[in-house]
């Protein structure tokens, strides 16, 4: 999920109780609950490296217990500073297990979207994703902000018409605001079972059906972008769950498995292609031949280069992108005429060795 939700999620876990255990709850739990996106800081490395510690460590089981620790030490040095103390008893031991438990929350909402990650990393390297999510839910964004904003503004409210001050407000909006989510959770796993049911149970594709995945979209539960693999081509379409409709376009929704050249066999060795098929759970792999990297400000490729694309089919339907070649989250390799890896390029920007 974005950062903003997260940060939402943290702050919504302590006002649903935690607050009222020790003081600095809310602070630790809001903070616990991003900080497991700190291995962004890996992409100061290269725009591959970033991408390969990418829910990395950070995202793992073994990991929370002491990424907690490292923000309660955060929380301990604010408190230190701060020359006026906290009313309530501080509980660092408690504050730990808050802190730990709002990590956890993070690692829970990851696995909900269509991203994934590696929970149980370095014993297990496999990724894990549900897909009933999309990587902004603003039902869910809504939710979270409103259990958060509605408090303060009643208790100004109350303020105006000088009614008594009520201690640890907002209790009851921050659970509602959990009790919609899992509501929600319920609604969209059904629905995304649904699709892919009416899919593999449906004749709109006059071939062997190899695979299939249901893609979420955001706001709406009822509508999924199913990508189909047959033996010869990957086809998209839009499955309505509510009207058990399934919509596509031969003609634009179509796209030929590419060929295996020497270049794609190469770009696959080289560390962009480990990495990307490591991750990837649609991945294509096209010789484009001497065509520059699109979107890239760089020289062009020696003619007998060629430029390989990389990118997963998950992050190419309409929500996310207009065409394959703006797909997001794309690599890029360019490739010699000795099959040497001559360049890596992602995110608009070259790994540098």
């Amino acid at each position: 999920m974005e950062p903003v939700t997260h940060f939402l999620t943290g702050a919504c876990l302590a006002r649903s109780g935690f607050n009222r255990k020790a003081a600095y709850a809310t602070l630790a739990m809001t903070l616990a609950a991003e900080a497991p996106d700190l291995d962004v800081f890996w992409a100061f490395r290269g725009p591959v490296a970033g991408f390969e510690h990418h829910r990395g460590i950070t995202h793992t089981f073994i990991a929370a217990p002491f990424i907690a620790l490292i923000t309660v030490a955060v929380v301990w040095m604010i408190h230190k500073i701060r020359k006026k103390p906290p009313q309530a008893p501080v509980r660092w031991g408690l504050l730990w297990c808050f802190a730990l438990i709002a990590h956890l929350s993070h690692l829970l909402l990851d696995f909900t979207n269509n991203y994934g990650l590696r929970p149980f990393f370095p014993f297990n390297p496999r990724w894990y994703s549900w897909d009933i999510v999309f990587i902004f839910e603003p039902l869910m964004f809504a939710a979270l902000l409103l259990a958060l904003v509605l408090p303060w503004f009643f208790g100004l409210a109350d303020r105006e018409i000088g009614a008594k001050r009520v201690k640890f407000r907002g209790r009851g909006w921050a659970i509602a605001a959990f009790v919609f989510i899992a509501l929600l959770y319920t609604v969209r796993n059904a629905e995304h079972a649904h699709a892919i049911n009416l899919v593999r149970n449906s004749s709109v594709i006059n071939a062997p059906i190899l695979r299939v995945s249901a893609e979420p979209e955001p706001i709406n539960p009822f509508l999924w972008q199913a990508i189909i693999e047959t033996a010869d081509f990957y086809q998209r379409a839009a499955v309505h769950t509510r009207s058990d409709q399934i919509e596509l376009d031969p003609s634009e929704d179509v796209f030929y498995k590419p060929p295996v050249t020497m270049a794609t066999l190469a770009a696959k060795r080289s560390l962009l292609g480990r990495v990307y098929l490591d991750w990837a759970q649609w991945p294509v792999v096209e010789d484009k031949g001497a065509m520059p990297p699109p979107g890239y400000n760089i020289d062009p490729p020696d003619p007998n280069w060629h430029t390989v694309q990389f990118r997963d089919l998950r992050f190419d339907y309409p929500v996310l992108t207009r065409k394959a070649s703006d797909s997001i989250l794309s690599g890029w390799v360019y490739v010699g005429p000795q099959n040497e890896i001559e360049g890596m390029f992602m995110s608009g920007k070259e790994q540098k060795d």
